[in-house]
């Protein structure tokens, strides 16, 4: 790891109508355009679904992380983000991000130790630590595969 403090950069262009594009060095190019909820098309990336999607990418990158310096042997881990975006004090903010995660590790792991380790990447995750909101996980480990 590079020592801190660590920079991120992206870009954000936009015409008075039509698609955000955001980019960054080195990285593809994204179109985004407010969520349905904001009256926006379907089939976007919006700021809110973006956030909601680096909470979940962080759980897992930040458990592969505790996996390896755990020595812990796993097989998949998928993870479902529910943000809510809620009306509090007059303005608009996500309140709660629920994690619902699912681990398989290969037949004769203890899931004890493996629901800590899940539990573990929750809580050491750099984006939901830069959050104001609740956050909630439920993790299931399945053994075998």
């Amino acid at each position: 790891m590079h020592p801190y403090p660590h920079r991120y950069q992206v870009a954000a262009t936009a015409a008075v109508e039509g698609e955000v594009r955001i980019s960054g060095s080195g990285l593809p190019e994204l179109a985004t355009m407010p969520p349905p909820e904001f009256d926006g098309p379907p089939g976007f990336w919006s700021p809110e679904t973006l956030l909601v999607a680096a909470v979940g990418d962080c759980f897992i990158l930040s458990f592969r992380a505790v996996a390896r310096a755990s020595k812990l042997e796993w097989l998949t881990l998928s993870a479902e983000v529910q943000g809510l975006l809620e009306r509090v004090e007059g303005g608009s903010r996500f309140t709660r991000f629920e994690t619902r995660a699912r681990l398989a590790v290969p037949a004769g792991t203890d899931p004890a130790r493996a629901r800590l380790l899940l539990e573990k990447a929750e809580k050491i995750c750099l984006v939901s630590n830069s959050l104001s909101a609740e956050r909630h996980l439920e993790c299931e480990v399945v053994t075998g595969g």
